[in-house]
């Protein structure tokens, strides 16, 4: 099993733009939805998205995140859109 931080790391891997945005990236684990919830922040703009388990083993994997991808492209979307 992996920990958040290894999971931050390889989605900030996968997904360089991230920092060039300066767009912090967090998880954690949420028990009662039995999956991962990643938090990407930039200013007042935040979003979270639900990582099904396969989905995180797939991101530590090296393999992207469709999913997260499609989040973290709206999120800049919306923050260039200010």
């Amino acid at each position: 099993m992996f920990d958040k931080k290894e999971l931050c790391q390889k989605i900030t891997e996968l997904y360089p733009d991230l920092g060039a945005c300066e767009i912090d990236v967090d998880a954690f684990y949420s028990a009662a939805k039995g999956s991962w919830v990643v938090e990407l922040k930039k200013g007042d703009h935040t979003l979270q998205h639900h990582l099904e388990k396969h989905d995180a083993m797939d991101c530590i994997d090296g393999k992207q995140c469709v999913s997260l991808g499609l989040e973290i492209a709206q999120l800049k979307k919306n923050i260039e859109a200010k």
